[in-house]
């Protein structure tokens, strides 16, 4: 089937079960419904203004400038105008928590901790967004990580956060408008080169994002990615994680590699693809599957989609290589974040943030 595809002749489609062009077209809505995880109705109404070409009623869906209020439904009749969800508006006074301040941690000052956060904001959700972003940024500002790994980034978030993290420089994939990761560097590291790495057959506009950093004289590759979401797209997403793997291991043999992302993954998909290469590690499990943070998609503690069944999946993962001379850097834990409630009554992000440390040795 070929996305975007539509009637030749501009006819009326019969609604007929068996008309073929029908059932291409409830295949869009379904593979639509798929990719923006939105009901069948939505994924028509954009499609059906789209002259059906999935391409075009994707980059509608996700492309702001205008991003409605959570208070609206996500698309205002003709005759209504248009809400923006505005994160630049706030005045920087009116939070001060979320103002992200340099670190007085003595342990990363002299270098003897690396810390990071990795987290799927959810920006895709536009309810309580303003303050969601806020509580992200409280989390930011209290554990003041050296690096911040963020998926399902939107532009408005994306300004936001540039107002809140002024002493970090912020790098992003290429897959704006649409939905984007992107890496938080603090002032600490010295950037030396950085690079995206497209998914070739991926349906959702995934790529990888790296980064070489030097941290007190350690060599450091960062990547980040959103790998393709739901079951039905396994196959991709086994794909590029045997890229995400293949380029981790290209990386110099000097730098320690560090991947963090929202991988997607079931167990037995990464079973299906070999297990991880032997100089490549999970840090959950390095450090002993702890239970504490093993579910990072978790239905029965976090209300955010209101699903009822219960789903418990450690989609948000870390691999680690070390460098050659081994030592330098050692994950030393990994906890969750995000498990408060806000003032909303929701949390965050619909999946728990990580942060991890490590220990590098001088």
């Amino acid at each position: 089937m070929e996305p975007g595809s539509g009637p030749e002749d501009g006819s009326e489609v019969t609604r007929e079960d068996g008309e073929p062009e029908v059932k291409k077209r409830r295949l869009l809505c379904v593979e639509f419904a798929s990719v923006a995880s939105c009901d069948a109705a939505v994924a028509q109404c954009y499609l059906a203004e789209n002259d059906w070409e999935m391409e075009r009623a994707l980059n509608s869906y996700f492309e702001p400038p205008l991003v409605e209020s959570a208070s609206e439904s996500h698309r205002e009749t003709p005759s209504e105008p248009e809400t923006c969800v505005d994160l630049t508006n706030e005045e920087t006074t009116d939070s001060s928590s979320s103002k992200i301040s340099p670190s007085e941690n003595t342990q990363q000052e002299d270098g003897s901790m690396f810390s990071f956060i990795t987290w799927n904001i959810d920006g895709l959700d536009l309810n309580n967004l303003q303050e969601r972003a806020r509580g992200v940024c409280s989390y930011l500002a209290l554990y003041s990580p050296d690096v911040v790994f963020l998926q399902e980034v939107i532009p408005p978030y994306y300004s936001y956060l540039k107002k809140r993290t002024s002493n970090y420089e912020i790098i992003t994939g290429n897959n704006f408008p649409h939905f984007g990761e992107i890496q938080l560097l603090k002032t600490l590291p010295l950037l030396k080169s950085q690079e995206i790495i497209p998914f070739p057959d991926s349906k959702m506009m995934r790529n990888l994002l790296c980064v070489h950093v030097s941290v007190s004289g350690n060599e450091l590759c960062l990547m980040t990615s959103h790998l393709e979401s739901t079951r039905g797209h396994a196959k991709e997403r086994m794909n590029q994680l045997k890229m995400v793997l293949k380029k981790m291991q290209e990386a110099p043999d000097s730098a320690t590699v560090i991947f963090a992302g929202d991988t997607n993954l079931r167990d037995q998909e990464v079973t299906k693809c070999g297990g991880l290469p032997n100089d490549i590690l999970d840090v959950w499990e390095f450090l002993g599957k702890p239970k504490h943070c093993q579910y990072t998609w978790d239905t029965q503690m976090n209300s955010n989609l209101g699903i009822t069944a219960t789903c418990k999946l450690r989609f948000d993962r870390i691999f680690f290589r070390a460098a050659a001379e081994e030592g330098h850097i050692i994950p030393r834990s990994l906890d969750l974040l995000g498990l408060e409630k806000l003032d909303c009554g929701r949390f965050p992000s619909d999946h728990w943030g990580l942060l991890c440390n490590l220990d590098v040795i001088l």
